[in-house]
């Protein structure tokens, strides 16, 4: 990374105890479930997930996303930093990237015993694209990251919701 740096991050409250928490969070078919679906934020289209034999759950383990956003395609491949269940999770983009509003990121989450459930943060610290779509990125680069992170949030927020009605 090689810009200035910039941070969103959220975080809530999910009724459901941290180790089942991070388990649903470490899995990227969930967590990152809102880019596989298409959105007015996707510009319409939708990206791909797929994950070494690490399934994205280890130190040095790849998360690949392709597809398409406003009919251009993107690629970005994430390496898993930080993996200590049931409390911290963190990865970062690695190699050449094509994405238009935010550059190369590290991304984490963290899990903490709280009040019969768990808090769940979720964070990101991204750097404006290079390419000479940088103005696209000081335009919406911060409103996509909020997005991004907000809607990690929620699909946590919303499984458990429905999964953990009566947990205490």
């Amino acid at each position: 990374m090689t810009n200035t740096l910039r941070h969103y991050e959220d975080s809530t409250f999910i009724p459901a105890p941290p180790s089942e928490l991070f388990t649903y969070v470490d899995d990227h078919r969930n967590f990152s479930s809102h880019m596989n679906k298409s959105s007015w934020m996707m510009g319409g289209g939708a990206m791909k997930t797929e994950v070494d034999e690490g399934k994205g759950q280890k130190i040095d383990s790849h998360i690949r996303l392709s597809g398409k956003v406003f009919g251009i395609n993107l690629f970005l491949d994430e390496v898993v930093t930080k993996h200590e269940p049931p409390r911290l999770k963190a990865w970062q983009t690695t190699g050449p990237l094509r994405l238009l509003v935010i550059g190369h990121y590290k991304m984490g989450l963290e899990t903490k015993s709280q009040n019969k459930g768990s808090s769940l943060k979720v964070f990101i610290d991204y750097e404006l694209p290079e390419s000479n779509m940088r103005w696209l990125g000081y335009l919406l680069g911060g409103m996509y990251a909020k997005w991004c992170v907000q809607q990690m949030i929620k699909g946590s927020r919303d499984h458990f919701a429905t999964k953990n009605k009566n947990y205490e």
